[in-house]
Order: structure tokens, then sequence, then C-alpha cells
């Protein structure tokens, strides 16, 4: 083993002086550094042709000022540059630098989730961020105590609620609820102050509100409303350009609106650039549906969130000429009436149809939906209650079907599953996941000559079947006493 001992802290006069270090002369070198940060700030300021009085206000600067914030002599544009290449995660410490950072900083915020309305209705908020294109008002339009500890939250909106409150009056009183009028006015001055506006979430707005919104931003394209109403949706008209449209009527324990065939014959009439639409908690019939079939003939994707039909509204799909997806989200029923118009037919454009959280317990319902959709290519079922071997063995009418989901159906069956497979012929995707009823142990031989010749397959139906399999040799999922060994005599410690 070798020792090599520390050298003393001396240097012997013989010698020369040391060699400077790199950070003693660049340090040392102070009359570089001044003519690199000045030929920088030269050129910067060579785009615009200066005045001989701003050309000797930027010549007359000292060099404890140059040294101690080189980034004052960037323009405002160079730096914004810099500071656009940065990840998002340092912005708020960015923001910290200076005033001027803060200010560069915040023209590269886009979008913003409002919380505080003064913060809206006093301008300060244009600015903080003067580019603003997506602006999201819902929070900041709820009237919350900010000291409770209760925190009401749902999927669609969140706030704080008072103790002392009826809970089934959270949000149907105004004094939850900002009114209609200080919402109009903070639209109003929204609009003024982002004319480039592109996507908004608003709550209790009314049509004055958003008539001065599209007036005022022409590229608004997305727009989400809550707690909308019929008299609401003669304002969403007059967005010529809107092509994504989410309305939400009623939510159950929060608020009631009411969206019925005047208001969706409205927005036909007034929306014709519609790509998507949502309709959550709305009501309306075959009457509503058709007319946004016949009179928005771009759109492509309709979402029914929990939606209040009557019955025989789904017949209304059929006049949809690019419809592609089909979606139904937490929906107690389908149709209720279950009537297909044999005269109209299918709809020939649908592609993809998902049905996620649903009740399909009404078998003519789900029969109808599944004739009209019969040219699908890729179904989707999850978490949806009543889809058992009945039920699902309805889906053979649809012949085109090539990627199949399932999760989290527990009343299917490895038999049901295999009796609509094998009437499949382009069938090429495949994905089952926690269908507790579907065991490994009831494939068939047809049905495993099926999955070789899948292109995609995700096999994952019992997950206790999975989780033993891969437990297989770690010694888990047995009794304490086969796991663990009894090293000592217990009664020979002390106290024992």
């Amino acid at each position: 083993m070798s020792y090599s001992p520390e050298k003393p802290n001396f240097r012997s006069p013989l010698k020369g002086p040391p060699s400077p270090s790199w950070t003693d002369l660049w340090l040392k070198n102070k009359k570089a550094l001044n003519h690199v940060l000045f030929t920088m700030h030269l050129q910067s300021r060579s785009s615009s042709s200066p005045s001989p009085h701003q050309l000797r206000k930027s010549l007359d600067f000292t060099l404890p000022s140059l040294v101690s914030d080189p980034t004052s002599l960037l323009s405002d544009e160079t730096l914004l540059y810099i500071l656009s290449k940065l990840p998002n995660s340092q912005r708020n410490s960015n923001s910290l630098v200076s005033k001027r950072w803060l200010y560069l900083q915040g023209r590269l915020v886009r979008s913003i989730k409002l919380l505080d309305w003064d913060f809206l209705v006093s301008g300060r908020v244009f600015i903080r961020f003067p580019n603003l294109i997506h602006v999201d008002l819902v929070n900041g339009s709820l009237i919350s105590p900010g000291n409770s500890g209760i925190f009401c939250s749902h999927e669609l909106l969140c706030s704080h609620v008072d103790s002392n409150s009826d809970p089934k009056d959270w949000f149907f009183k105004e004094r939850f609820v900002l009114p209609s009028d200080e919402i109009d006015r903070g639209l109003r001055i929204l609009a003024s102050g982002c004319p480039n506006l592109r996507r908004l979430l608003v709550v209790n707005a009314s049509e004055l509100g958003l008539l001065s919104v599209a007036e005022e931003c022409p590229t608004l394209q997305v727009l989400e409303l809550h707690r909308c109403n019929d008299h609401v949706l003669r304002g969403i008209a007059a967005c010529q350009n809107l092509q994504i449209l989410r309305l939400i009527g009623n939510v159950d324990g929060f608020y009631k609106s009411s969206v019925t065939d005047i208001g969706l014959t409205i927005l036909a009439q007034g929306c014709k650039r519609l790509v998507k639409l949502e309709l959550s908690g709305c009501e309306g019939s075959y009457e509503g549906i058709k007319a946004i079939a016949q009179c928005c003939q771009m759109l492509e994707e309709l979402i029914l969130h929990d939606h209040r039909m009557e019955g025989g509204w789904l017949s209304a799909l059929s006049y949809c000429e690019s419809l592609k997806t089909l979606r139904f989200l937490s929906c107690k029923s389908i149709d209720q009436c279950g009537w297909f118009d044999e005269d109209v037919g299918s709809c020939l454009t649908l592609e993809r149809l998902h049905l996620e959280k649903c009740q399909l317990r009404n078998k003519e319902s789900l029969r109808t939906l599944f004739l009209l959709c019969q040219d699908v290519r890729e179904v989707i079922f999850q978490h949806c209650w009543g889809l058992d071997n009945e039920m699902f063995s309805l889906a053979r009418v649809l012949r085109r079907v090539k990627s199949l989901c399932l999760e989290s159906c527990s009343l299917l069956t490895t038999e049901g599953l295999e009796s609509a497979l094998l009437s499949w012929k382009e069938i090429q995707s495949l994905k089952v996941i926690s269908c507790g009823n579907i065991m490994d142990s009831e494939i068939s031989p047809s049905l495993s000559t099926l999955f070789s010749a899948l292109k995609d397959l995700q096999w994952r139906p019992d997950t206790k079947t999975l989780l033993s399999a891969g437990l297989v040799g770690t010694c888990m999922r047995k009794r304490g006493s086969k796991v663990f060994k009894k090293t000592c005599d217990w009664k020979s410690l002390p106290g024992a």
C-alpha cells in the first residue's frame, strides 16, 4: 500500500512566480470583456438606425454596470428569443430576476387559468400577460370562501364551499356564482384586451357578453360554456369561426340549466364550421340533433356526456355527412326509445365508437346504436355496466371492425367475446384488460388461431391471474409461518 504525504503549502523562493489561471486572466482583463459586451450592444441595435442622441447615450456606460448585468445590453427581442428556448419549468424562477425579465416572461405566456376575478376587471392581467390566447374564467367566476376547509371537486369544476351552507344549494344560489352582469362586464374587458383570443372557458355568461366576445375576437375557435341555456346560444351563433364547442347544462349536485331543441337549432344555424361538439347534461330530441347534422356539415366528432335526450334522437345522426367519432360518457341510457329509421340508414362516415362509464341495459337502444354504426372500424368499451354476453352479441352487425378495446367489463365471458370476434373478418387489434369473467383456460382453438393472426394483442383479462404469475418464485402470497423462519426462542428474551 503506497502512501503519499501531503505537500506543504509553500513555494520555493528559487522558482519563479506562479502562472496565472484562466479565471484570473478573464477577471483581470476587464478591457477585453468590455469590448465584447460593447460589440454585442451595437449589434443588437444595428437593426434600426439610431439617432445621434441615442448613440451617445448607448456609448455612455460604466464598467461595473456591464459586469453586473450583461443582459441589459441585449434588446428585448434578443432576450425574449433566449427565454423562449428555456424549458417551462424555469419560468417562475426567470420572473424573479428583475422587472424586465418579469415583463418579458409574461409576454411568453399564452394560456392562464384565472383564480381572481379582480385581476381581470382591473386590467392587470393584460399588463402582466399581453399575448394571451387561451383564458379559463370558470374558477375565477365562483364565489368561494378561501378559508374554508371543505373542497368540492368535480370532473368539470372545483371550488371551496362554506361549511354553513346547505349542500343542495351550493351552486343554485347566485351568491355562489358571480351574476351574469358581472360576467358580461368581464367578458367585455377581456374582448377588448385580447383581440387574438382563440380559446375561452366561462360560466354563467349571457347573450350580450358572448356577443361582445364574438365581435372583438374574430379568431375565437374553442369555446366552453358552463351553466348554458337556450338564450345564451344566441350569442354563440355570432362566432362565425368557432370550431370546437362544449356546452354544459346540468351538472348533478352543482347547477341546473336547460338546453333544448330551440338552442340546438340556433346553434346549428349560426356555427356551421363546427368540427367538434360536446353536449354535457343537455336536453333535446330528434329535431335538434337533425338540425345540427344537416347544418354543421363539417362536424367530425360528437360527444354526449350524461345527456337527457328524448327517445328516438339517435336516428337523427344518420344525417351527419362527415361524422367520424361518436363518444358516450357517463350516460344512464343511450336512447330510451330504440327506434331506428331504416329508410335513412346508417352513418356511413363513422369510424370510431367509444362508450365509457355507460349503462348498457336497454337491448333495443344498443341494437339501434350498432345498426347506426355498422361501418365503424374501432370500438371501445370502458367501465360499462350491463354489457353481458347477450348485449355484446348484438355487436355482430359491426362487420368492418378492425380494433376492439374492452376494459373493466366484468359481465362479459370468453364465450360471448368469441362469438363476436369470429364474426368479424377484418379484426386486426384486440385489447382486453380487467375483464374478470374472461378466462385463459376457456380459450378455444379457433380463438387461439385468431389471436395468432392479430397485428396487435394486449391480453390482461384477469389481473389476479397476472399477479400470481408474476409472483412465482418470490415466496410471496404465502403464510407467514412459511416465509419467516424462527431464529430464536422468544421465551428466553428478558421480560418474556
